[in-house]
């Protein structure tokens, strides 16, 4: 496959990590706070559904990139890693755009 087709498949999964990161933040820095210091449970249920649902499109989204870009396993475990830390889908985008730009 020509690797400027999957220029699409990048671009998507980019954009997801982005929102998932985004929610990933919203859900520790304060939908966590105030769960446990002001007791108002209701953020973390409805920040964690819209985070679950962003993470399950991340990892479809990377199964796509791996498969299209054809990825090393190594590459993919960082992006898989990245998704896990606070702020690190963001720094995984920095470099994503980077290969972005070369196709």
């Amino acid at each position: 496959m020509n690797h400027t087709s999957s220029l699409p498949a990048l671009r998507r999964f980019r954009h997801i990590g982005i929102l998932e990161g985004i929610s990933y933040l919203i859900l520790l820095f304060i939908a966590m706070p105030l769960k446990y210091l002001a007791q108002i449970p209701e953020p973390v249920k409805y920040v964690g559904w819209v985070h679950g649902v962003l993470f399950v499109l991340f990892c479809l989204a990377l199964l796509q990139v791996w498969v299209l870009r054809k990825w090393s396993f190594l590459k993919v475990v960082g992006a898989f890693v990245a998704s896990l830390l606070p702020f690190g889908t963001f720094i995984l985008d920095k470099r994503l755009r980077k290969e972005e730009q070369t196709l």
